[in-house]
């Protein structure tokens, strides 16, 4: 008769009778065992490639949009201006505060056409009285004056009703 081979490890020291032997190899997941790839030195796992805006570039980029909304709103109601105007053009008064008219550039063809251009001469104007001088040497028939100063280039227009 023959004899059955040792049960568990023949090298463990004080191990007690009927406790069950570790396997050899350790085995990832056994107490004791940290997983693979976990310890001091494991790979770092990849990062994710996405780049997050910070709140400082997203606020910068809300500045230039609405810096640039408001430069094109402005050139756009801009475009219809007194000092868009040229000689034989047509004219619309928008308000009337006598101070600040607000003329536009209108079609003469518009019901709204309320003056005509006879001459625009530029130049600084500081009276009303040289602003007229100006209009009667340019265009005799003229019923109204109109000087801008401040934005960009002053001038002076010399008006006449249109109707």
């Amino acid at each position: 008769m023959s004899t059955p081979p040792p049960q568990g490890n023949p090298f463990a020291q004080n191990q007690p009778a009927g406790q069950p032997q570790a396997p050899y190899p350790p085995q990832p997941g056994q107490p004791g065992i940290p997983p693979q790839g976990a310890g001091p030195y494991a790979p770092v796992p990849p990062q994710p490639s996405g780049r997050k805006l910070s709140f400082k570039t997203i606020k910068n980029i809300v500045i230039v949009v609405a810096v640039a909304g408001i430069a094109i709103g402005g050139y756009i109601t801009s475009r219809d201006d007194a000092n868009t105007a040229a000689v034989g053009d047509c004219m619309h008064r928008g308000s009337t505060n006598d101070n600040n008219p607000d003329l536009e550039v209108v079609e003469c063809s518009d019901a709204k056409a309320q003056y005509k251009v006879l001459a625009k001469i530029e130049g600084s104007f500081l009276t009303e009285t040289l602003a007229s001088s100006k209009c009667e040497a340019e265009a005799k028939d003229f019923q109204y004056t109109y000087t801008e100063s401040g934005d960009g280039k002053d001038f002076l227009l010399c008006l006449k009703d249109y109707k």
